[in-house]
């Protein structure tokens, strides 16, 4: 961080409400110099977004500088057009996109100006692909991305799969087997959440919370209930805190049990696929004995948590955990010890580091590039300010290096889990939230099993949510998969689509 951006910037940490009218407001080309200037020296664009002033647009930047675990916030006002900031800073790219199609702004000099989602301009009469008001019944649609060329042919996947699978649409450009650029497309089924958390907090907030994405419930349950108690000046009980520590890594130890599994289905060796559904069940069952919901939804609430871990449950899950996870190191250890199995995996899909650093991307599979990132230990709230859980990473990039973080993670998430168990402090559950801060802006991180989990709340003058924002890891990590299949088999994209296993519905909010 240079001493010129935090001289423009108000700095904050993880959960620490700020003042609107402390936040500093900057012309528009001092805005772009400072996030260019901020990510040259070691800073990540966490979120950037529009929030309709008067009638104008401010956009507010978020970056998070992971060495010095300070986030940055600043602000400017554009017009209905601004020189796109692409070009110089890959990574906004998708942050761009978005902006023009919320608030139908155009960044001028887009590399590939088309919209994210397909949803309507929030503003009536700004739209940024100039449709009439009759056009704009219906989504905007843009041309495909398309090669020439003699023998050059496009496939097309979906946006309806097989089975329960979410919408989403994969078009490839190949020549012969070979994938030369991947388009994908989502939003097929945008649900409105942010826009319905809008006068906030009220009784369908939390559940908007647990379902944005619905394998991360804890997850986003966590960085909201922080943001709340961030803006009501509260901590929840260090009880309270660990409970939810224990069910953030139960979630992290499902998934990443269900994903190697599924990896190894990919390749077609049943040993590891049928051990890894199994033994993710035994993981979502630990989280169901504490709430009475596999997938975590009512154990983290606003200042604390809803259910409690007592001794005997805690022996319990103890004995479970233990077996499960002796279970678990012996059916991965059949994958590296396979030598067809690691012939499929290497050199399949790779992401270079500095393909990684340039769109920004977050948790496992940045780590996987070798970019040592983590919110736990980077942004640091909860128990994880008392306790340290290793980071692991991994330098080619590809699907072995993805595979392989999380067969780490799985390993640190289980002792993490282990030792809260065997000594959960004594205290109460939950405190009391009281009123929001008023014109307050509060930035909440969590890592969840993908990764960065954002949340940035503003409020009004009553202290109601004027505008929520959500970032899911994977709306940071969807570039990194059409990146991933550049020089790549077609017939590799199944195991890479899985190696990254991305949310469908937490990129559409």
């Amino acid at each position: 961080m240079t001493q010129n951006f935090a001289k423009s910037a108000k700095s904050i940490r993880n959960g620490q409400p700020v003042r609107m009218a402390d936040i500093p407001n900057l012309e528009d080309r001092a805005f772009r110099a400072g996030l260019i200037e901020a990510c040259a020296k070691g800073g990540r664009v966490m979120a950037l977004f529009g929030h309709p002033e008067g009638y104008g647009l401010r956009v507010i930047g978020v970056v998070g500088f992971p060495e010095r675990g300070s986030i940055q916030v600043t602000t400017t006002r554009l017009g209905d057009r601004f020189p796109s900031l692409t070009v110089d800073l890959p990574q906004v790219h998708l942050f761009e996109r978005e902006l023009a199609e919320q608030w139908g702004v155009v960044p001028e000099g887009h590399p590939w100006f088309k919209p994210v989602r397909y949803h309507h301009s929030y503003r009536p009469g700004h739209d940024a692909w100039g449709r009439s008001p009759k056009e704009r019944i219906l989504p905007c649609v843009t041309e495909h991305f398309r090669m020439q060329g003699p023998e050059i042919h496009q496939v097309a996947v979906g946006p309806i799969h097989a089975g329960v699978i979410e919408p989403g649409s994969f078009r490839f450009q190949c020549y012969g087997e070979t994938v030369f650029h991947l388009e994908i497309h989502l939003g097929y089924q945008h649900r409105g959440l942010e826009r319905n958390l809008n006068g906030g907090p009220n009784k369908r907030t939390l559940h908007y919370m647990e379902t944005a994405a619905g394998d991360t419930s804890v997850g986003h349950a966590t960085a909201y209930c922080q943001a709340l108690e961030g803006l009501s000046g509260v901590q929840a009980p260090l009880r309270a805190q660990v409970i939810r520590g224990i069910g953030l890594e139960l979630e992290r130890l499902a998934a990443h049990t269900g994903d190697l599994g599924a990896l190894a289905d990919d390749v077609a060796f049943l040993p590891t696929q049928a051990f890894g559904g199994r033994l993710r069940g035994e993981f979502l069952n630990s989280t169901g004995l504490i709430c009475g919901n596999r997938m975590g939804r009512s154990l983290v609430r606003p200042g604390g948590v809803g259910w409690d871990i007592d001794a005997e449950r805690a022996g319990t899950l103890t004995k479970r955990l233990e077996i499960a996870l002796d279970d678990v190191r012996s059916a991965i250890n059949l994958l590296w010890t396979t030598p067809t199995v690691e012939a499929r995996f290497e050199d399949c899909g790779a992401v270079s580091e500095m393909n990684c650093r340039a769109l920004g991307l977050v948790g496992m599979a940045a780590r996987a590039c070798g970019v040592e990132e983590d919110s736990r230990r980077d942004f640091p709230t909860g128990i994880y300010r008392f306790t340290h859980v290793p980071v692991a990473t991994w330098h080619t990039g590809d699907v072995m290096a993805r595979a392989l973080i999380r067969s780490f993670e799985i390993d640190h998430a289980g002792r993490f889990v282990l030792e809260q168990l065997s000594s959960i402090p004594k205290g109460p559950l939950k405190t009391e939230v009281g009123p929001l801060a008023a014109n307050a802006l509060v930035v909440s991180l969590t890592e969840g099993w993908r990764g960065e989990v954002c949340h940035v709340a503003l409020t009004d003058d009553q202290g109601k949510f004027k505008q929520y924002k959500i970032y899911d890891p994977s709306f940071h990590n969807w570039p990194a998969l059409a990146m991933a299949l550049r020089g790549t088999a077609i017939s590799d994209f199944p195991l890479n689509n899985k190696s990254f296993n991305l949310s469908y519905c937490g990129q559409d909010l």
